[in-house]
């Protein structure tokens, strides 16, 4: 359990420098930046956001199966230990959310610049939180379209991020169950990934810093807890010798 901990924390702290930096420097989210950066970065929240967030999943499971050479039964069990730890920090993110009630940070633009009253925005239900920015927003020319319509879509609480919580958690999995398989380039795109999500859920006006770092603090007990029950009712996260002839021929 140590050796898990220590592996996955390691991974939870290189995901958390971007944000803390981020919040160190006082940066704050403002519109109206380039399209030409934002757009790829759109591009890549959506990897997370529904519907592509289920073909995410299905992709990074199939992946995680073929990795790890699991039989099929100890592969179901883990199938059903990764989903149970994705969707225990989704239902985890809801539960924070509605108890913070932070407003996102192009809420609080909102509110400022187009005398919005945001707690009475966020007492309205989502669809009438929906129609109200396309309204505010129909005349803007500085926020794209498509970033509009994403607002629209997603009106909720900022605190925690549950799109980072989606990726930290992938992340982490691999640095968890697949770095001792020494499937190093699967773990580095993972974690990439994820701070490219996490990013884009900051220049998108979705998020503050401390929203990141929190959902990855989460996402680390998740996992850390997962990859244990893996190892001790799945299989071992060591390859066994038939293995290591196999990755001895990778590297």
């Amino acid at each position: 359990m140590f050796d898990i901990a220590k592996r996955t924390a390691f991974g939870a702290v290189l995901l958390i420098l971007m944000p803390a930096v981020v919040w160190v420097s006082g940066w704050l989210w403002t519109p109206g930046q380039n399209p030409t950066l934002l757009r790829p970065l759109y591009w890549v929240t959506e990897t997370v956001s529904q519907p592509w967030g289920i073909i995410t999943t299905v992709i990074l499971c199939a992946w995680f199966l073929w990795c790890l050479r699991f039989r099929i039964k100890p592969a179901i069990g883990l199938i059903i230990i990764i989903t149970v730890a994705v969707l225990v920090g989704q239902f985890a993110k809801d539960i924070i959310k509605n108890d913070v009630r932070e407003p996102r940070p192009y809420v609080a633009w909102l509110g400022s610049s187009h005398q919005m009253n945001v707690d009475a925005f966020y007492a309205l239900k989502n669809k009438a939180r929906s129609g109200q920015v396309k309204e505010i927003l129909a005349s803007d020319t500085q926020i794209p379209h498509w970033l509009n319509k994403s607002w629209q879509d997603d009106t909720g609480y900022a605190f925690p991020s549950g799109h980072t919580m989606f990726a930290a958690t992938w992340a982490l999995l691999g640095v968890g169950l697949l770095w001792r398989r020494k499937h190093y380039k699967t773990v580095c795109v993972l974690m990439v990934w994820a701070v490219t999500v996490m990013g884009s859920r900051l220049v998108l006006g979705m998020h503050w810093p401390r929203d990141l770092m929190a959902s990855v603090g989460i996402s680390w007990i998740l996992v850390t807890v997962a990859c244990w029950f893996t190892q001790r009712y799945i299989g071992s996260l060591t390859p066994p010798p038939a293995e290591k002839q196999e990755i001895t021929e990778r590297e």
